[in-house]
């Protein structure tokens, strides 16, 4: 009853859905791309033999790349297909992933729209990356006989209890999942006490992303570049959070330049109107522009080369942690060996930041002006950066493997017969 009552809303919402699209497309035309794709009617040729992999963003598409070598590299005679629901982690699975997947948007969750789908490509694994519970999606594959993963699983006590408040919708959604790979021992015990019965700890799979070697040496001469200058980089910021750091960034010695980086690119202009209003020397990365006498800010108006600005930083603040938002990865400044500052609201990346704060490799504060004289203080102490880039590598090393985890997992689904 309670998914037939979610079917009827879902359907009273759909001139909603179409016109949010419609306008969203007006700033990021991706999203009027492939429209039919949205609703089932898939134009992709059927491949034989498919894995299925959905990650709804940009996060979730960089996350899921050690899984997808592996299933690539355990099932050379498979292929993958990749769907996302954002026209950003659209465009971040054609960087990443190039000619090597399939791609396509996941169809909205109504009924014949996700039978269409599974019909199309009759998949014989479906992976679905972090917390992407799609109700009339879960029950199509379980009917499909389609083996249903939830990867890199997460699960805050906020969604846990939001979860709890639609019991009669989710549990049964939960309970149809063949398998579970939680990050840590607490999601996994939230995502059991939510019905699912095959729960394991497999770990993070960011701790097993490679940066991109060639990103990370154009970093390096790129701070060759700027010599006796610090470098703070402000990674992944959200909206209304650049105001707050640069306004707080106002004591900084003038010898540090500020590297900004937003976390969405429909939002590249507006932070440099906001740059150019504060008064900010700035230039853009998007227009080649290299370092400069008086440089102050360098905005990073790029997707796909969080490698480039991590090997150029010296210390690093992490966005969406000073809104309720729930942070950005900190795991890739980890690895890259950069200090971490973070904000209060990091409940995304909990597990991480816990052990980043604990190997000493992360420090979190109330607010962006504890953020900044924080900064400050990592700045004027050289020798204490480095014990945290050490700590921060070292982490990364020993918290590796979460791919070959998953991997057992899906082995062992992929072995039943696939539907068809």
């Amino acid at each position: 009853m309670w998914r037939a009552l979610y079917t009827v809303l879902i359907w009273a919402g759909l001139p909603f859905v179409i016109a949010r699209l419609w306008w969203r497309g007006r700033r990021e035309p991706g999203y009027r791309e492939a429209i039919a794709e949205r609703f089932g009617a898939s134009t992709l040729e059927v491949k034989p033999r498919l894995l299925w992999v959905h990650a709804v963003s940009v996060g979730e598409a960089r996350a899921c790349a050690p899984l997808v070598r592996a299933l690539h590299r355990e099932y050379p005679d498979h292929h993958v297909l990749l769907t996302c629901l954002t026209a950003a982690g659209r465009e971040t699975i054609k960087q990443v992933y190039g000619e090597s997947v399939l791609c396509a948007w996941l169809p909205y969750d109504y009924p014949h729209a996700v039978q269409r789908f599974l019909e199309h490509y009759r998949p014989r694994l479906g992976v679905l990356v972090e917390t992407e519970i799609w109700p009339n999606l879960v029950h199509a594959c379980a009917q499909n006989g389609v083996p249903l993963v939830l990867a890199n699983a997460r699960m805050s006590p906020k969604s846990a209890k939001g979860y709890r408040c639609v019991s009669g919708l989710s549990r049964p959604a939960f309970a149809s999942l063949a398998a579970v790979c939680a990050q840590g021992e607490a999601d996994a015990r939230r995502i059991r006490l939510l019905g699912a019965a095959q729960v394991t700890v497999a770990g993070n799979l960011k701790f097993d992303i490679e940066p991109d070697p060639a990103q990370r040496e154009a970093g390096k001469a790129f701070r060759a570049a700027l010599p006796h200058r610090h470098v703070l980089l402000l990674a992944s910021t959200r909206a209304g959070e650049e105001a707050t750091l640069l306004g707080a960034l106002g004591t900084q010695e003038e010898g540090t330049l500020i590297v900004l980086v937003p976390r969405h690119p429909q939002r590249f202009a507006e932070v440099a109107e906001l740059a150019q209003r504060m008064g900010f020397a700035f230039a853009r990365r998007s227009l080649g522009e290299a370092p400069r006498a008086g440089l102050q800010l360098y905005l990073g108006d790029t997707m796909g080369e969080m490698a480039f600005y991590y090997a150029l930083a010296d210390v690093a603040v992490i966005g969406g942690s000073f809104e309720p938002l729930g942070g950005q990865n900190l795991i890739e400044a980890c690895a890259a060996g950069v200090p971490v500052v973070v904000g209060p609201h990091m409940f995304n990346f909990a597990d991480a930041t816990r052990l980043a704060i604990k190997a000493h490799a992360a420090v979190q504060t109330p607010d962006a002006a504890a953020a900044i004289e924080a900064v400050s203080a990592l700045l004027a102490d050289p020798e204490r950066r480095a014990r945290m880039g050490l700590a921060g590598r070292r982490l990364c090393e020993r918290h590796r493997g979460a791919a070959e985890r998953h991997l057992a997992v899906c082995r062992a689904l992929v072995r039943a017969p696939g539907p068809g």
